[in-house]
């Protein structure tokens, strides 16, 4: 399905879900203040020049996506979030680790940003 905006796709999720994406949503946001709101591939998206971090929510996660790359001791710290090509996984049963989440989003606009 195509979405106009964050907020289209945002609105076609339960609360607890939809709070957690509007969570991820404002730390880019602050973290990131060239940071710019689109949807790329059906998904809620972030560019600066060229897109850096996609997330959604799924049935029973929310995905962040690209995978780090450029960080081995991040990378070692996410090894419980990481399915097999890398993507990040956050149970939707646990508590979202925000300072982790962060963390991801300044790596991810570090290695695949423009400036």
């Amino acid at each position: 399905m195509a979405y106009a905006s964050q907020e289209a796709y945002f609105e076609t999720l339960p609360g607890d879900v939809k709070v957690r994406l509007q969570q991820i949503q404002a730390s880019v946001l602050s973290l990131i203040p060239g940071a710019t709101k689109c949807i790329s591939y059906s998904m809620p998206a972030f560019r600066d020049g060229r897109v850096f971090l996609y997330f959604a929510a799924f049935k029973k996660h929310i995905g962040i996506y690209p995978p780090v790359a450029r960080d081995a001791a991040l990378i070692q710290e996410l090894a419980q979030f990481r399915g097999p090509k890398g993507n990040l996984a956050f149970p939707l049963g646990q508590p979202l680790p925000m300072a982790l989440i962060e963390r991801v989003v300044t790596a991810l606009h570090k290695e695949y940003a423009i400036r």
